[in-house]
């Protein structure tokens, strides 16, 4: 920390043209290295070398400048970092420049462009500079223009003032004979350089000017602007040309979708391009496939972003089917194909798993695959009607069949004529009408209670059970002959603590679809409360998930940001922070073990783990430092660092 300390002080020094008192920190910076040499150099230190080597630049003692930068990039290329390793290759080409040594100049700027994918724009920017100082050296005035002017572009949006300042003058001094012009920033980008708006296109003000830059160089266009809107609010111009700004303002908000250029989004900000092209076919080409060129970038670049989301543990979109629910766990996924496959079939379907898991949305999504989608789907819930009803309930009755009978009544199935019949509870079906049910099953006929003959019915009957059902028949409770004839076609819908995968996407969708019912506005879930929600074992399943987001979102204040103590006191206790100790009666650290709760978060179990792995080490080196990083194979350097992180001051 004191390096890092050091060095940003000398920064502010060479800054401010102190080079005195910065070649005075960059001695003491030099001392601390030398102290530390037997270490292998850290990242802070190399991190230091730039500055060093700036400061020789501005002495002009190219050759020190030329020694250091390849004593970084030596020490980067050693710990396999690109990103110092590119940067200082950048500051080897500029000495190599000073030094009119430019075909080894043009060597090393080569390997910094092969190895600078995903390097900081800022060091994109300095590389694009020294590429324009090497090709105008080589007499390539024109593309060294096009390079400069990047590397000017791109410093102005990053905010680098300083950097944006020597690639000016280095621009002048290469192309302009050392006089500095207005004219000669930002309008040149050249089409069969178009490849850096693939490299910039993660940063969409960035890209967004260097499209513009690039197709008003090309000439293609006779008019064009640039605008940016903030979060709905009124649209700010930011460049034009052909247009007054009048005229380009009321271009920008009459631009339909097929016209407007969508360059993406930073932040709260969206920028949009609308671009007519100039006269001639020829033109009219060029800016159609420059467009296309443009959209493919951005949708590049949108898939890496979504690439990126996915891969985190908490993606950002919800991999939902609305339609259907959402299924993102291989079961799920698997049984909602099954779904679709059987929907137009006639067989009858079982469905079993905990209450709460689904079942319900998994019927309906086959009734809506299936031929009988414009019919009814009915639920019914054996378990809600009393058992002296069900008959009545089912199957229907006639005035008059038995006591209150006192109209007609069709019954559940006759309701269900055409459609889907969902039995949930069907283990709760009594025993005495099970048979009729079972009759129904294999004829298609019911027998209301009161009618003379039996009636022909066409429904499609789906049943869900919480309840063993196989262990109901051993017991005599369900007869084994329905059993068979409902378990056709079986699914099981495994419990919410299975598929935890599926736990962000349904609380997105929960707390969207809840906010929006309450006027809450944009509710937020931190972080820390998802992992709450993540790791509790949710016995209701998803139905008790939809309750405490509904809870949630009944207490929030609008545009609130959910957190932890807003959750259930269930919730909250199920994830208790265990110290990672052994509980009585487990094997001890003497014995070589360590027994860890698995209850807390990763962060605590492992330095946990850490600290007593050290206290044994300086333990059985009796104390002695060298012995115990010898132990356990890292530097005496590295056993201090964690010592002093984990407080272990001295041997246990």
């Amino acid at each position: 920390m004191t390096l890092v300390l050091l060095d940003s002080f000398a920064q502010l020094r060479l800054a401010q043209d102190r080079v005195p008192e910065c070649e005075q920190l960059l001695e003491e910076l030099g001392q601390l290295r030398s102290r530390a040499k037997q270490f292998r150099p850290s990242w802070y230190e190399m991190a230091t070398y730039p500055t060093l080597i700036k400061l020789q630049q501005l002495k002009e003692n190219w050759p020190e400048a030329l020694s250091c930068s390849e004593t970084g990039g030596a020490l980067a290329d050693a710990r396999r970092d690109p990103i110092l390793g590119v940067l200082f290759r950048v500051l080897q080409a500029d000495a190599l420049l000073a030094l009119d040594r430019v075909e080894s100049a043009a060597k090393v700027i080569a390997e910094a462009s092969d190895m600078s994918a995903g390097a900081p724009i800022a060091t994109l920017a300095e590389l694009e500079r020294v590429k324009g100082k090497a090709l105008a050296k080589l007499g390539s005035h024109d593309e060294a223009r096009r390079n400069f002017e990047r590397a000017v572009r791109m410093l102005s949006v990053v905010g680098h003032v300083q950097a944006r300042e020597t690639a000016s003058v280095d621009y002048a001094a290469a192309i302009n004979g050392g006089e500095l012009s207005s004219g000669n920033i930002g309008g040149a980008g050249g089409f069969q350089e178009a490849e850096s708006l693939f490299v910039l296109a993660s940063n969409a003000e960035l890209f967004a000017r260097e499209a513009y830059a690039t197709l008003q160089a090309e000439g293609y266009a006779r008019c064009c602007a640039l605008w940016v809107t903030r979060n709905g609010r009124p649209l700010e111009l930011l460049l034009n040309h052909g247009w007054t700004r009048t005229q380009a303002l009321n271009e920008a908000r009459r631009a339909s979708d097929a016209k407007r250029w969508a360059l993406g989004s930073l932040g709260e900000r969206s920028f949009f391009m609308v671009a007519e092209a100039a006269d001639g076919l020829p033109a009219h080409n060029g800016l159609t496939t420059f467009r296309h060129l443009v959209e493919l970038a951005a949708q590049l670049e949108a898939f890496r972003e979504d690439e990126r989301c996915r891969s985190s543990l908490f993606p950002a979109d919800t991999p939902a089917n609305r339609e259907d629910g959402i299924y993102v766990a291989a079961q799920t996924v698997e049984n909602f194909a099954m779904a679709k496959r059987i929907a137009s079939s006639k067989a009858t379907v079982l469905l079993s798993g905990d209450t709460g898991t689904g079942k319900e949305v998994l019927a309906r999504a086959i009734h809506r695959h299936s031929n009988r989608r414009d019919k009814a789907f009915l639920p019914f819930n054996c378990q809600a009607v009393p058992r002296d009803m069900l008959d009545s309930q089912l199957f229907g009755h006639r005035r008059g069949a038995f006591t209150g009978a006192q109209e007609n009544f069709q019954g559940i199935i006759r309701a269900a004529a055409g459609g889907t019949l969902f039995l949930d509870e069907i283990a709760e079906l009594a025993l005495d009408v099970q048979p009729k049910l079972l009759r129904f099953l294999e004829s298609g006929e019911i027998h209301p209670l009161g009618e003379s003959r039996p009636l022909t019915v066409d429904v499609r009957v789906i049943s869900a059970t919480n309840a063993p059902l196989e262990q109901y028949v051993s017991e005599g409770r369900f007869r084994e002959d329905l059993y068979y004839r409902l378990n056709v076609v079986r699914f099981r819908m495994p419990p919410l603590r299975e598929r935890r995968e599926e736990i962000p996407p349904l609380v997105h969708q929960f707390l969207q679809r809840y906010a929006q019912e309450e006027n809450k506005g944009r509710l937020r879930l931190a972080e820390e409360t998802l992992e709450y929600l993540l790791l509790y074992p949710w016995p209701g399943n998803v139905r008790q998930l939809a309750n405490e987001v509904r809870r949630l979102v009944s207490i929030a204040d609008a545009n609130a940001t959910l957190r932890p103590e807003h959750l259930s006191p269930e919730i909250l206790a199920a994830r208790r922070t265990v110290p990672a100790s052994p509980p009585a009666g487990a094997p001890t650290l003497a014995e070589g073990h360590l027994s860890v709760n698995l209850d807390q978060p990763l962060g605590l179990a492992v330095a946990e783990l850490e600290r007593a792995i050290i206290n044994r080490a300086l333990g059985a080196s009796g104390g002695r430092v060298e012995y115990a990083a010898r132990t356990l194979k890292i530097s005496r350097k590295g056993l201090f660092l964690k010592r002093r992180r984990l407080g272990v001051k001295g041997a246990a």
